[in-house]
């Protein structure tokens, strides 16, 4: 797992005990963006609805409002879909039955293992990250066809299109070749091409990893 794709990730942490508030915040912003803060659902609401929030870490059982309520009004009344990842613990089972029909995206059991609270931010973030990923390299790989274009171009941005969340091409020569309607040599002309400037790193036998550091920097 790259922890440090979460960067730029933007959390809400919605926790009523301040202790466990303060350290577990600690520990979060070493690896995401923001950590914005609240203390019950109605402070986690206003900020939900203020801020741009990549995704919610919330307790259930707090005062004023509890995290279910808050998930609902934010869900039904709001109509914001933020993904969400639920603290509990083990005698919450009612609460954990409505945070069922809500869709939340992830559960976490009290008291907090910080380690799998951030790989369950990482998993439940990934599709959003990989997405953003590959809107930075259409923008390049456009640029870079207005100034070049030829099937070259259509290659790479076949290989772009087709990448699985790792950033992994699956896929033959043969596949770009009826997809695109180009020469076999160019393709593989193409792939040694990329496979030399270090954009592609061959992975095993038509499985190619796609480095896509080289095309947008990092950032």
């Amino acid at each position: 797992m790259d922890f440090n794709s979460l960067k730029d990730c933007v959390v809400l942490y919605v926790e009523d005990e301040k202790s466990v508030q303060m350290q577990t915040q600690m520990i979060l912003r070493d690896f995401v963006k923001e950590v914005y803060l609240a203390s019950n659902g109605e402070e986690g609401l206003k900020i939900a609805l203020e801020k741009d929030v990549d995704i919610i870490v919330t307790d259930i059982v707090m005062p004023v409002m509890n995290g279910i309520e808050m998930l609902k009004k934010l869900k039904k009344e709001y109509n914001r879909d933020i993904p969400v990842i639920i603290t509990t613990a083990f005698t919450e089972t009612d609460y954990l039955i409505e945070a069922i029909t809500l869709k939340v995206d992830g559960f976490i059991m009290k008291p907090i293992n910080v380690k799998d609270l951030i790989s369950n931010i990482y998993t439940v973030m990934l599709p959003k990250l990989h997405n953003k990923e590959l809107q930075g390299c259409s923008f390049i790989i456009e640029g870079l066809a207005a100034l070049i274009g030829g099937k070259k171009i259509e290659i790479l941005k076949y290989i772009i299109n087709h990448l699985d969340e790792n950033k992994i091409f699956n896929g033959s020569y043969q596949d770009i070749i009826d997809n695109i309607g180009v020469s076999k040599p160019t393709v593989v002309h193409m792939f040694q091409q990329l496979i030399k400037v270090g954009i592609l790193e061959k992975v095993k036998n038509k499985m190619y990893r796609f480095r896509n550091t080289k095309l947008i920097g990092d950032q």
